[in-house]
């Protein structure tokens, strides 16, 4: 994929191909959004772009093996919340918490009050503030008791549910690497991957990842079909206002702006599924 608005990645274009820079870009993708030790054999803008346009193919394989968890808890006989508890955790587990990681980051810098380079110096500590602590908190019920309520509605549904919205998560991340949004630092991966990404294969992925959410919906009924299309867009929506603010206060994008972003959508998505199951 070219880099958007026919910028050059360092070095100059790509010496793979399209072809190549899409499996490079698949395995990056793998590589820094979970657990899983894949590693590129070539790494730089175009391949970067790639990888973030794919994110959310891998968000969708991520809300699978979540899925999965969560039909065995249910299989067994353990309560839809206890089930859903699992199922989120998982997820955590599968992505070294690291989505869950920026969005305390980021609650930190935000709610300290501080200049952009105050805030983005909190964001830089391991330690986790009152304001991370707190948000953690407030998403990982908000993700778990709507999760729990489709999966009280129906286990087909909650199965489709988890794959749309951990798929819609990562749409965010697609759209956070769009041009005009800048790096907050010069370094790190939102300088990496920030503006790499063309808004005509922003806008193809938020395309497949509608599709993909409605025809895993269809487990729970036309309706819902629909309500896991609703839920795949809202998720990125939700988590605009998110992105402006984090803009506005340190400038830019950073790998924890994306985490949080990530884990803002999947809470969205995941709510407007549960008001659907209600």
């Amino acid at each position: 994929m070219p880099p958007a608005d026919g910028a050059e990645p360092p070095g100059g274009g790509s010496r793979g191909g399209p072809l190549r820079d899409c499996l490079d870009g698949l395995r990056m993708a793998g590589g820094t959004l979970t657990a899983v030790p894949v590693a590129a054999p070539r790494v730089d803008r175009a391949v970067a772009g790639w990888a973030m346009s794919l994110a959310p193919l891998v968000g969708a394989a991520l809300g699978t093996a979540a899925a999965a968890v969560l039909a065995a808890a249910l299989l067994v006989g353990l309560p839809g919340f206890l089930s859903a508890v699992l199922a989120v955790g998982s997820l955590a587990l599968l992505t070294r918490g690291l989505h869950l990681d920026g969005l305390a980051d980021l609650a930190d810098g935000l709610g300290s009050g501080r200049p952009a380079e105050g805030a983005l110096e909190i964001m830089r500590r391991s330690d986790i503030g009152p304001f991370g602590v707190i948000t953690l908190v407030l998403v990982l019920l908000i993700q778990t008791a709507a999760l729990g309520a489709v999966a009280d509605s129906s286990p087909a549904a909650a199965a489709a549910a988890l794959v749309a919205a951990a798929a819609s998560g990562r749409l965010a991340i697609t759209w956070a690497c769009t041009p005009r949004v800048p790096s907050a630092r010069p370094e790190g991966l939102g300088a990496f991957v920030s503006g790499t990404v063309p808004y005509w294969a922003a806008a193809a992925a938020t395309g497949a990842v509608v599709a993909v959410s409605a025809l895993a919906g269809l487990a729970g009924g036309g309706a819902f079909a629909l309500s896991c299309a609703l839920a795949a867009a809202a998720g990125p929506a939700a988590a605009a206002p998110l992105l402006a603010r984090a803009l506005r206060r340190t400038g830019g994008i950073t790998g924890d702006t994306l985490g949080a972003l990530s884990e803002t959508a999947t809470t969205a998505a995941l709510l407007v599924t549960a008001a659907a199951a209600a």
